[in-house]
Order: structure tokens, then sequence, then C-alpha cells
């Protein structure tokens, strides 16, 4: 199954690819076999990378699930000064070029708070890409506090999608957006919370817990 929010760039490159068939049979058959296959493998990437397998979140009570595929970059403790507005436990994901990019909610609630804040393209796996990368941040207000969590853009992705609109009521691993390419995400959570992943796990969106509250 394809992603809603991949669908236009697959039809483009197909439309690409034919014309570029077209244009190559003008001269000759090998320019025309050169050109479609070029396009052919552009498309078939964008078809495997825009893949949006089908994802069954896990039920586990108090738990927090992982928004997307990925290694785990960082935890630590942080200040969050937009939503939170105080310390909070920070885990950053990793999304490399071959990582599924759908983005799913870690924690039900109700959207209280969405922003998008221009900045750089630096690569996403660098510290200091949290800081200065364009980035939406969507801020929930759950049963068990507010949570953040940040889709970052990338050297490469420079596409954030994110259908999510203020007071949505959202459930833990309901998908909500992608980042087109290589990318990074961040979770925020009270600092109450306990983490189970470390630096270097690699996670699965709806399916690996990544921190868990009290009962």
């Amino acid at each position: 199954m394809v992603s809603r929010e991949g669908l236009s760039t697959i039809l483009g490159l197909f439309v690409f690819g034919a014309a570029m068939g077209w244009i190559g049979l003008k001269f000759d058959i090998l320019s025309m076999l050169i050109l479609s296959g070029i396009s052919g493998i552009l498309l078939t990437f964008s078809v495997y990378f825009f893949r949006d397998p089908k994802r069954v979140p896990l039920q586990v009570k108090n738990g927090v699930v992982s928004p997307a595929d990925g290694i785990v970059l960082e935890v630590e403790t942080v200040q969050e000064k937009e939503f939170i507005q105080g310390e909070a436990r920070r885990i950053a994901i990793f999304l490399s070029l071959f990582d599924v990019h759908v983005n799913y909610v870690p924690f039900g609630g109700t959207v209280d708070y969405i922003r998008y804040n221009r900045g750089s393209y630096k690569r996403a796996n660098k510290p200091d890409a949290s800081k200065y990368n364009a980035n939406i941040l969507t801020g929930i207000d759950s049963a068990r506090g507010k949570i953040v969590f940040k889709q970052s853009a990338g050297m490469i992705a420079r596409r954030l999608v994110n259908h999510l609109r203020l007071d949505d009521k959202v459930k833990t691993g309901q998908k909500f957006g992608m980042i087109k390419f290589g990318s990074r995400m961040e979770v925020y959570l009270p600092t109450s919370v306990h983490i189970k992943v470390s630096v270097g796990d690699r996670v699965r969106a709806c399916e690996s817990i990544i921190a868990e509250f009290d009962v």
C-alpha cells in the first residue's frame, strides 16, 4: 500500500518517465531505453519509499508508542520551551531513506498546539538539527500531561506533512502525516515517564513502546 502523501510524486514520475521514453524514441532505441530505465528506477524507488504498511498499535496501557520507524539517536532531559514550557524527557529518532516515513501519534489526547518553525536543512542525524532545522511541532494535552512530538526536515527531506488541526481528538497510534525522505522525529514527555529505549535501538512506528507512564 502506498501512502496518500506520495501519490502526487509517483504520478509525476510516471508522467516524467513516459515523456522521457517518448523523447528518447525521437533519437534512437538506445536513448529511449536509457531514459526509460532511469525513470523506471526513480519510479520504483518512490513507490518503495512511500510505502504504507499496515500497522496495529500495541495495546499497552499507559504506553507511548514510537511515532516513526528508525534508530534512537538521543534520550535526554531537556527544557522544552514552546508547549510544555519546562523540563521534559526527549527521545530523538532518525529515519533513513530506507525507513517507512509515515508518522503516528505517540500518545492520545487533544491537539492543543501546532506550529511550523522555519529553519535550515542540516543532516537530520546531527545533534544541532533539532535546534536549527525547519520543523512542525505538535502539542497534545493528554490525561498524563503535556506531550510534544516534532517532525524535523533534513538535508534531503524538505517536505513535512501534518494533517492534524487544533482541537482534534487523537488516539495512540493514529496516523497523522509523514516526512518526505531522510529525516528526524522527536518526542517530548513529562519527566515522570519511564523510558523504555536506549540510544542505538531500532524502533517501529506503532509497534515499539518507547516509554510508559505509571498505572
